[in-house]
């Protein structure tokens, strides 16, 4: 068979000389081309020798480096499958994922090693090593002692390449089987489409463990045989410090909000970016026109999930369109997006639905949960996202929300982003949310919960009143609460189901 191994499309598109920095870190280590080459060899090398089955899934809880980035890249060089964690996750949740993916290998940090191999031990898994964000540890220590030269494993585009646990915010996490056809079919697309260039230098912020950091942005960089300006942890005085040496920046929006804060970003520092992009939760549009009028760029806002990497984004080219604040552009080149009703058909132009996709990119079904994969997709074909939103008549398409944030009250549907969009425009206001709780009457009624802007009294009477003046009666909160903070995770998302928990008695 032909071999559609995604490491050997990266290694592919290294320059010429393997001697240029591939990777600049913000401890100021510089790494070559030649050290990817080698060090993912020798990594690959290591795993091979474990003599593990085929198909063997490679489970790593560790901080961000680049050694991690490395052991990704060694892990689809070997043929295996990479299984990312969160590195919030703790005991009960990690012994449910080592339960469930059965990983042959697992990867931890130093400090996590005592109760980290005591869970994986027990489930059966054989291997676990540890990795430090300071180049130390039992895999690295071993991996040394392999040859530096490695035969990349010849795979199928429909071969496992990796699973993504979903955030799970109702339910069990599941495990998105994604394939290397899936991911590198969506690397090629975006490479076009965010237009690319020889010379573009990307600046690495985001973490590791997620679609993201992990796919976007490092097939982005390696496919174009990019350098990586590094960061371990997100720092926004760091970054505008380095924008004059970079041309891309990935991020979500509460980085944005943070450099935004910052005095030293001006139009100059960014004069040499060439694009901004934003993900993994809603960009408000305050921040949007905020970085617009700060830098003189308009931020490119796209959408994805675990289960299909990118499926949307708002052009680059301004031939293709403005970039719309608020929208998430258009579907990418190859990507099917359709919105349906509840009966299943097709709704009218602008209306709101369920968002359906289909594409190369999406993947291949729940890691052993034949039902749920079967539940997901439609007769025809498509996956449903679980994201409700609307296309309108030029095509670009907006999320309103997740179809279980909907709140169905007395019969009618309230969206929560609609109604937020109200709230966070009123002065004063810097970000809410609204969830739906238990009510006798209603069935379901929404709570709003609202961060204030620094210095202002809000008043959550006064807020429920001016949205009597602008939506129709059932949509309107019957309580609002102003907070100091709202629980999120770790990429920035608002937890929606821990605001629903703690207010669920409220009526009852």
């Amino acid at each position: 068979m032909s071999d559609s191994n995604l490491f050997s499309a990266l290694r592919a598109a290294f320059p010429q000389d393997l001697d240029t920095a591939a990777v600049e870190t913000d401890a100021d280590m510089v790494y070559s081309w030649r050290d990817l080459d080698r060090a993912t060899a020798m990594l690959a090398n290591l795993l091979r020798a474990l003599n593990l089955p085929e198909g063997s899934r490679i489970a790593v809880q560790v901080e961000k480096s680049v050694e991690a980035m490395m052991l990704y890249l060694a892990t689809l060089r070997a043929g295996y499958v990479f299984l990312p964690l969160n590195t919030a996750y703790q005991s009960v949740e990690i012994e449910y994922f080592i339960g469930n993916a059965e990983p042959a290998v697992v990867v931890c940090t130093g400090k996590n090693f005592g109760w980290v191999s005591k869970i994986a031990f027990k489930a059966g898994t054989r291997h676990v090593f540890t990795l430090d964000d300071d180049r130390t540890g039992s895999l690295l220590e071993r991996a040394s002692h392999h040859s530096d030269r490695h035969e990349v494993a010849v795979k199928a585009a429909d071969d496992l390449a990796a699973i993504v646990y979903t955030s799970g915010t109702t339910g069990r996490s599941k495990g998105a089987m994604l394939t290397h056809g899936n991911l590198l079919s969506n690397a090629q697309v975006l490479k076009d489409y965010w237009g690319w260039v020889s010379g573009d230098v990307l600046i690495h912020a985001l973490p590791i463990f997620h679609v993201h950091g992990l796919f976007v942005a490092i097939h982005g960089a390696l496919l174009n045989g990019s350098k990586m300006i590094w960061f371990g942890k997100f720092d926004p005085k760091g970054v505008i410090r380095r924008m004059p040496e970079a041309t891309v920046f990935m991020g979500v929006p509460t980085l944005y909000v943070r450099m935004l804060a910052e005095p030293g970003l001006t139009r100059d520092v960014a004069r040499h970016m060439r694009l901004f992009i934003s993900g993994s939760a809603p960009l408000l549009i305050e921040t949007f026109n905020e970085w617009q009028t700060r830098t003189g760029h308009t931020i490119l806002e796209r959408y994805g999930m675990s289960e299909t990497i990118m499926l949307t984004s708002n052009p680059y080219d301004a031939k293709d369109g403005e970039r719309r604040g608020g929208t998430v552009g258009f579907p990418l080149p190859g990507v099917g997006v359709r919105v349906r009703g509840e009966d299943g058909r097709e709704v009218p132009t602008g209306e709101i639905g369920d968002i359906q996709v289909t594409g190369p990119n999406v993947f291949k079904g729940y890691w052993r949960m034949p039902e749920k994969t079967r539940e997901e997709f439609t007769d025809d074909g498509w996956f449903n996202t679980g994201d409700v939103g609307r296309i309108d008549e030029r095509g670009y398409v907006t999320i309103v929300g997740r179809s279980k944030d909907l709140i169905i009250s007395g019969g009618y549907n309230v969206y929560p982003a609609e109604v937020e969009g109200y709230i966070n425009d009123m002065p004063g206001v810097a970000e809410s949310a609204l969830v739906g709780v238990p009510h006798p009457d209603f069935g379901e009624v929404g709570v709003a919960v609202v961060i204030a802007k620094p210095g202002v009294p809000l008043d959550g009477e006064a807020i429920m009143a001016r949205l009597k003046a602008q939506l129709a009666n059932f949509k309107i909160p019957k309580r609002c609460f102003v907070v100091k903070e709202l629980p999120r995770n770790s990429m920035g998302k608002v937890q929606k189901n821990l605001l629903r928990e703690q207010h669920k008695q409220l009526f009852g």
